[in-house]
């Protein structure tokens, strides 16, 4: 039996999901992206994961993007293979994006095409010192999918957005720290390291509250200062009814550490 080529891992509240084609620098052809929005539909429905990561095996790449060699392979019937490839791609997208709890990029290596819109739509991203940012799309006459005209749009701005997307200007690590793209650049070694640090963290935390406010800022571009506001405060009430939220008020009343259980 072959091994799946999207893994997942749950420990302690925290699913890792590992896109797992290393020979193909983690390109995501249309079997994978079955199996990402079979998981991303899975444990967005499961209240027992507090805090998900996305990674890509080995150390050269986080994903090189589509597989485009397979879309050269029958010129035919490439918009059938793209309607169904995006069809997965997105709807893991978006379950992911929704979901309670938050994602982290731990980005090991290239991000390319896909892989850039992949390392956008985290929530948090920390980045292997050796990573790579690019687009590519219309360096081989497409444009993008995945997220990324939404993501990185909201993220680096329109100018550099469009830089990144019209030059197909590859980013360092450093670059994308400096842009905004990414939260944290650390070694290669430490990559793991780190990300496991920040999701055992996440994990402790008050979930829905996590996901109230992936929520309002999914909305937050979308609409006028007064109906931002008034999601403001419909979610601040809806979570000081929650679990997590009557017991941080009360913690902090009592001047001690909440003991948050994500409901």
């Amino acid at each position: 039996m072959s091994e799946p080529l999207i893994q997942l891992d749950q420990q302690e509240g925290v699913a890792w999901i590992t896109i797992n084609r290393p020979k193909a620098f983690n390109a995501l052809n249309l079997h994978a992206m079955q199996e990402l929005f079979e998981i991303a539909n899975r444990i967005s429905s499961d209240s027992s994961v507090r805090c998900a990561v996305l990674t890509g095996a080995g150390d050269k790449a986080f994903c090189a993007g589509g597989d485009v060699a397979g879309f050269a392979a029958d010129p035919e019937d490439v918009q059938r293979l793209l309607k169904e490839m995006t069809a997965y791609l997105h709807s893991a997208v978006s379950r992911l994006a929704w979901m309670d709890a938050p994602l982290i990029g731990a980005i090991n290596g290239v991000a390319a095409g896909a892989g850039l819109s992949m390392a956008a739509c985290t929530d948090l991203a920390i980045a292997a010192q050796s990573a790579t940012f690019t687009s590519a799309y219309t360096k081989i006459g497409l444009t993008p999918d995945g997220s990324s005209t939404y993501f990185v749009s909201r993220i680096l701005g329109r100018r550099r957005a469009m830089e990144m997307f019209l030059t197909n200007r590859s980013l360092s690590a450093q670059e994308a720290l400096d842009w905004g793209l990414v939260n944290e650049v650390v070694p290669d070694d430490q990559l793991r390291e780190a990300v496991n640090k920040l999701a055992a963290k996440l994990a402790k935390g008050p979930t829905k509250a996590h996901g109230g406010v992936k929520k309002l800022m999914q909305m937050a571009l979308n609409d006028t200062l007064e109906s931002q506001l008034e999601r403001e405060t419909r979610s601040i009430v809806e979570m000081s009814q929650t679990a997590d939220g009557l017991e941080g008020v009360a913690a902090f009343v009592a001047k001690r550490k909440p003991d948050f259980k994500g409901q």
